[in-house]
């Protein structure tokens, strides 16, 4: 009997097991799968608010995008060449490198001046997105525990954007934009003892160097944009943490999530996407924004007229506009009251935004996780406050126009200005004021509401004449809106100045006058004559 072979058949291995272990590997070191699917049963509220900070990291995105496809083509250099591209009126000028391959973008790259002018009006509307969502979150709380990081991750987000849009808008290195650089080192150069080497180093010698645009190229493309990113980040995993906020209504707790699901939302939020870039693109094709070969390149002996910042800007010009040309003299050195003050005014106003969640938390007292959003009527010193900011901030914009708005309505600059000066110190606790008595009127009306319910417009005629107007009772849901809300008491007195101070804080967040007490459940009761349990 001969001996048979005992070689066995290798089977090939399939593509698709090839494929699960390679997955199983990724698994097993990542933990990438169990991750997403435990996040894939994470719930997102599906209130239009909400989009706004998506409609900031789509318009970052777009920055980001339009971007490297400028730098590209962009030189940061200050060296002098003689320009002869496609713009006539310019052949044969000296001008910068920087302004000769701005021009080279905007006349001669396929789709270069779409490309700039989307990367403006994104950056833009970055800086006017994430202004909006912070107020989003001011006045609805939802900054308090345990989101004040995240807050303060939002608020650098916004500071950096700011920046970001101040050093992009300087590479071109046009006329407009080398006076506003200009404003900006008279600033720097107003802060006592290390003003002269800030502006030193940020120019590399004295105003305006030879190695501006290369600096803040760097800044503009490699410093800012790296923080932004890991801010950004950080903000997404932090509110991957800590969940969505909410606004209350039924069935919605400090434990729960009550929205669309992860695969419905993210498919909105595709679309959502792609309508922020359609919209970007539209208006970058069809509105012009920064016509450089307008203004010409820089010169240090010349001044644009009618120049003014980009609107985020706009604050800091109009308060240094609006300041009188004080000047003190210090143990022998003079200071320029009329930048620095400006600086002070400008840098503690968006230091008070900051800071805002610490002082309200310490005045409070209140120690505990808050997922359930505020409605602004019930916090009506929060709120008041929160527009006085912004109408402060809308003063100073205003003023940063004075002289285009003197031309135009044909009156004196000094008018303008002295209407502006006046403006700045009436109109924020005239907005304080009215708001506060706005939300007030508003919380008695929810309590009249609640109490006697909603008013149907129809009159009824009692049997001894008296006509009375009929009342429609609430219904569950909206009654829970209305009475959720928890109020705050004025916190005591202590013996030390801090806390001194922190009770004077909180009579004036929450002491009398400052909130309409809800109604109770027995004074519901007794005018209803429903027995609640």
């Amino acid at each position: 009997m001969g001996d048979r072979s005992q070689d066995t058949e290798v089977r090939p291995e399939r593509k698709g097991e090839r494929g699960e272990k390679v997955a199983e590997w990724t698994e097993g070191r990542l933990g990438v799968y169990s991750l997403a699917r435990e996040k894939a049963r994470t719930a997102f509220p599906d209130h239009w608010s909400f989009m706004l900070g998506e409609i900031c990291l789509y318009s970052f995105v777009i920055i980001v995008v339009t971007g490297v496809y400028l730098t590209l083509y962009f030189h940061p250099s200050m060296e002098e060449v003689t320009y002869h591209g496609s713009y006539a009126p310019l052949r044969g000028q000296l001008v910068s490198e920087a302004f000769d391959s701005t021009l080279h973008i905007s006349f001669d790259v396929r789709g270069g001046l779409l490309i700039r002018q989307a990367h403006h009006w994104a950056a833009l509307i970055f800086v006017a997105a994430m202004l909006v969502h912070m107020m989003r979150v001011f006045f609805t709380g939802a900054f308090r525990k345990p989101r004040e990081l995240t807050w303060l991750f939002g608020f650098s987000l916004l500071i950096l954007g700011m920046f970001a849009g101040l050093t992009g808008y300087d590479l071109p290195d046009d006329l407009l934009s080398g006076t506003g650089l200009a404003v900006v080192n008279g600033t720097i150069l107003s802060i006592p003892i290390i003003g002269t080497y800030l502006s030193m180093f940020l120019f590399g010698g004295e105003f305006p160097g030879k190695d501006m645009v290369a600096r803040f190229h760097t800044i503009h493309i490699l410093l800012i944009p790296a923080l932004m990113v890991g801010l950004l980040v950080a903000h997404l995993l932090l509110i991957l943490r800590h969940k969505h906020t909410q606004y209350p209504g039924p069935g919605r707790t400090g434990k729960n999530v009550v929205g669309l699901p992860l695969k419905v939302r993210a498919v909105k939020s595709g679309g959502f996407f792609l309508l922020v870039t359609g919209v970007v693109f539209g208006i970058a094709a069809v509105a012009q924004i920064n016509p450089v070969w307008v203004y010409g390149p820089y010169r240090a002996d010349q001044v644009s007229a009618g120049s003014q910042p980009d609107w985020y800007m706009g604050v800091a010009d109009g308060l240094l506009r609006v300041m009188p040309g004080w000047e003190i003299t210090f143990w022998g050195h003079t200071l320029a009251l009329d930048n620095l003050i400006p600086l002070l005014v400008g840098v503690g106003l968006f230091l008070a935004m900051g800071a805002y969640p610490f002082i309200e938390s310490w005045v409070t007292g209140d120690d505990r996780e808050q997922h359930l959003l505020d409605r602004p009527r019930n916090r009506p010193v929060r709120t008041a406050l929160g527009v006085a900011w912004l109408s402060f901030y809308l003063v100073a914009l205003i003023a940063a126009a004075n002289d285009i708005i003197a031309v135009r309505f044909s009156v004196s600059v000094e008018s303008v200005t002295w209407a502006v000066r006046i403006g700045l110190l009436v109109v924020p606790p005239l907005a304080y004021v009215l708001t506060k008595r706005w939300a007030l009127g508003l919380q008695r009306r929810d309590r009249d509401k609640v109490l006697h319910g909603r008013e149907t417009g129809m009159l009824r005629r009692l049997p001894h004449g008296e006509f009375v107007e009929v009342h429609e009772p609430l219904g569950k849901e909206q009654l829970h809106v209305l009475t959720q809300h928890e109020q705050y008491q004025p916190i005591g007195s202590g013996a030390r100045p801090a806390q001194r101070l922190r009770a004077r804080l909180s009579r004036g967040f929450y002491g009398e006058g400052t909130q309409i007490i809800k109604p109770t459940a027995h004074e519901y009761r007794e005018i209803t004559g429903k027995n609640r349990h």
